[in-house]
């Protein structure tokens, strides 16, 4: 590939030479190689053509794809948006953030933690956020800035489009509810007139104005969060017929712990055309972001930044679409804990090409302090991924590790589930109130719990030591 600037190519030896030429940007004191351009997805779980998924159009995250390389096994750190977002931005789990719902500011907590996007601005880097980054509710804060953290940014931009101002046309099962209830609308008007449109079109913007300086620039698309709004020619794309609803075995919540099932009532009373038409919406969801993305990506090859600018797309957790008869979020499940994740480098030796290797969200903060040439902060949970990153078929962590809280009777009670390269074992309440075990080898559904097999003891006791301990 051809450099624009001899920073471009500086940039790449920093990132792909050894920890000494890593911290040359840091002691000159001038701002790194690259810039970052960090884009994630709101509720985007691996239902996308480059994951194989066999219906999903998702043209431009495959587009990145070919850029980078795209991680199979990417895990969040709590699948739910504000704990899982306030530790991937300051690189701490959340038992160190003790976010675990979407009500608390990080900074109650951590008053003086440096996050991703603060440590690149105090690097010299122009910070702008134009979206979600940090957490506020959807769709209610939409056009406002919830629970962000001023100190991060430079400029921010809080886009709000039709879908927010048409929400009393947005079919719900709860009417009236839309942020957490199973909800979407087939939109009238074109794709720049919804929040995501208008996101991507001053994303361009400041693309444009800041491309001749180092910039981190974070883009927060809404969709495919609910309610799952798009215009109604995505929908068209993704016919009913064609739709298939996961099913489950008579008798299979018997088979699991209570605290695994997070099933609503009005979800449990859905028919089968009422979910295939809820799974429709979010497809055409997916679709619609994927094509504001695309607008992005448009416009960083026409202002020539794929030579200078690091790419990370992701999304803070992942998705039910009724595997394991569950909808949405904030399990402990393989759909739910897994988020899609590709990492674009310029000049990097394995584009288009993907790694297995176990990595967490965590992870990021330290990756792009190193390739753009500073020393991460010690504190941080994480480890770089720059070694996957220019050898894939490295294995990656021995473990992920997840977490996630539930209410029994006004207690707080945490669940912890490690997946390795071949387990996945969960303990609800240090084992107390259930346990989990499956096989990814013969069983990558996730849909035969083996915890209750004696066999397995011994697995089950290796596992559990890799989980914190909450009672001991």
């Amino acid at each position: 590939m051809r450099y624009a600037r001899f920073s471009c190519m500086l940039g790449l030896v920093l990132a792909l030479c050894g920890p000494h030429a890593l911290t040359q940007a840091e002691e000159t004191g001038q701002p790194g190689g690259y810039n970052v351009l960090f884009i994630i997805s709101d509720d985007l779980n691996t239902n996308l053509a480059t994951y194989g998924h066999p219906l999903v159009k998702s043209p431009n995250v495959d587009r990145v794809a070919r850029w980078g390389l795209r991680f199979d096994r990417a895990y969040c750190q709590f699948p739910l948006c504000n704990p899982s977002r306030a530790s991937f931005l300051t690189g701490l789990r959340p038992d160190h953030t003790r976010v675990y719902d979407n009500s608390v500011h990080f900074r109650e907590n951590i008053p003086e933690c440096v996050t991703l996007p603060e440590f690149f601005r105090k690097k010299g880097y122009f910070t702008g956020r134009v979206g979600k980054i940090f957490h506020y509710g959807v769709p209610a804060q939409i056009g406002t800035s919830g629970l962000d953290d001023p100190q991060s940014w430079d400029l921010v931009v809080n886009p709000r489009g039709r879908d927010k101002d048409e929400e009393a046309k947005i079919f719900s099962l709860v009417p009236g509810q839309f942020g957490g209830t199973l909800s979407w609308l087939a939109a009238d008007g074109t794709d720049e007139e919804q929040t995501d449109g208008i996101g991507a079109t001053e994303a361009i913007k400041l693309l444009e104005k800041h491309q001749h300086e180092r910039f981190f620039l974070a883009v927060g698309f809404y969709r495919p969060h609910t309610p799952y709004v798009a215009p109604r020619e995505y929908f068209s794309l993704y016919p009913l017929e064609r739709i298939v609803v996961p099913s489950i075995p008579p008798g299979y919540f018997d088979t699991i712990p209570k605290l695994a099932v997070t099933l609503k009532k009005e979800e449990a009373a859905m028919d089968e055309n009422l979910k295939k038409q809820a799974v429709q919406a979010y497809y055409a969801a997916i679709t619609f972001m994927d094509a504001q993305l695309g607008r992005v990506l448009d416009a960083v090859e026409r202002l020539h930044l794929r030579d200078n600018t690091i790419i990370v797309m992701t999304s803070d957790h992942g998705y039910h679409m009724h595997e394991h008869g569950l909808w949405q979020k904030r399990t402990l499940f393989e759909e739910s804990t897994r988020v899609p994740l590709l990492i674009v480098v310029p000049g990097m030796k394995h584009a288009g090409k993907s790694t297995r290797a176990i990595v967490e969200m965590v992870d990021l903060y330290p990756t792009l302090a190193e390739l753009c040439g500073f020393e991460p902060p010690a504190n941080l949970d994480g480890t770089s991924l720059v070694p996957i990153l220019n050898n894939p078929d490295l294995p990656g962590k021995e473990a992920a590790i997840t977490e996630v809280t539930r209410s029994v009777k006004r207690q707080t009670v945490f669940g912890y589930t490690v997946r390795t390269d071949r387990w996945r074992y969960t303990e609800w309440d240090d084992g107390n109130q259930g346990k989990e075990l499956y096989d990814h080898k013969n069983d990558p559904q996730e849909m035969h719990n083996l915890a209750n097999d004696p066999q397995y003891a011994e697995v089950m006791a290796k596992l559990s030591k890799l989980l914190p301990k909450r009672h001991q």
